[in-house]
């Protein structure tokens, strides 16, 4: 069984839904209003455990009932969460006001703001959760320096690390030297790889940078050539927020799960596919079964 450690944000998300943008001290009707379980470390350690992971989650959230759910839910996916800090600071959230086929969006880190590097060392120094893992995600809803920590402390100890860079911010070379994969979109790799191509970067960071393309697919260099794996066809769209983090999770899972990369991309791809199929960031995200019923799924991928 692949074991995967995901360092990250812990939200939830509050979206209402209206035909109008209020102006400053306007009142308006909305159309509709839902919560749901969100941030980016959560999303991806979800989509991990439904395909089977062990998944450790570390992060953090307030001592509010918000917190209280989101612990739930992590334990409801089968999530370890011994780990996830409880602080005083509100838990993370996220208001999305959805109109005309757009969002305005504000984001209170909260709790996710205050899991810093003395919290990874208290773990990687009280228990061998890093050192028996087979990969660690990270994303940049987690603290700058926390982020850099982790980079730090993962290349010393030779364990894998996949840095999903979302949302966009710079980072030096040093550090991205360091990471063993490297996941961008192509706005976030524009923001760390400014006036450089997508080609001439990707033969820099052979079978490591793999840059997601959303409708397109996804590319990486595999040490003789820039490939691209396609995506999966679907026949309705119903939801993308949480593709990006389906796709990072699954290919967690199956890099993990002894796959190679170009094989491991495909299964991200499938996954991602699947989990626009339905509403919110977390409840698409496929189990296994749920996979291997999919036309694109390889019968030789033996995922023990």
């Amino acid at each position: 069984m692949a074991k995967i450690t995901v360092i990250g944000s812990i939200s939830t998300d509050f979206v209402v839904e209206t035909a109008k943008l209020p102006a400053m001290g306007e009142t308006v009707e909305g159309k509709s209003f839902q919560t749901s379980f969100g941030g980016k470390g959560a999303n991806q350690a979800v989509a991990c455990a439904r395909l089977g992971a062990e998944t450790v989650m570390l992060g953090a959230v307030g001592q509010d009932v918000f917190g209280q759910q989101l612990l739930a839910n992590l334990r409801a996916n089968d999530i370890h969460t011994d780990n996830v800090e409880r602080v005083t600071q509100s838990s993370g959230s996220a208001f999305i006001t959805l109109f005309d086929s757009d969002n305005a969006i504000v984001y209170v880190a909260g709790a996710n703001g205050l899991y810093g590097p003395d919290s990874v060392d208290k773990v990687m120094d009280q228990s061998a959760v890093f050192q028996t893992s087979d990969l660690v995600l990270i994303q940049n809803e987690t603290p700058a320096d926390t982020v850099r920590h982790v980079i730090e402390r993962c290349s010393q100890l030779n364990i894998p690390l996949l840095l999903n860079p979302a949302p966009a911010r710079e980072l030096a070379p040093a550090y991205l030297d360091k990471v063993t994969f490297l996941t961008p979109n192509e706005t976030e790799f524009a923001v760390l790889f400014p006036d450089e191509t997508m080609d001439s970067v990707l033969k820099r960071y052979p079978n490591k940078l793999i840059i997601t393309l959303g409708s397109k697919g996804a590319m990486y260099y595999d040490g003789e050539s820039i490939q691209t794996v396609p995506p999966v066809q679907i026949d309705q769209v119903v939801d993308t927020t949480g593709a990006g983090d389906t796709f990072n999770g699954a290919f967690a899972y199956a890099f993990s799960s002894g796959l190679p990369i170009r094989d491991s991309i495909r299964f991200g791809n499938i996954a991602a596919g699947l989990s626009i199929q339905k509403a919110g960031a977390q409840t698409g995200a496929p189990t296994l079964r749920q996979m291997k019923e999919h036309e694109s799924f390889e019968k030789e991928w033996d995922f023990k």
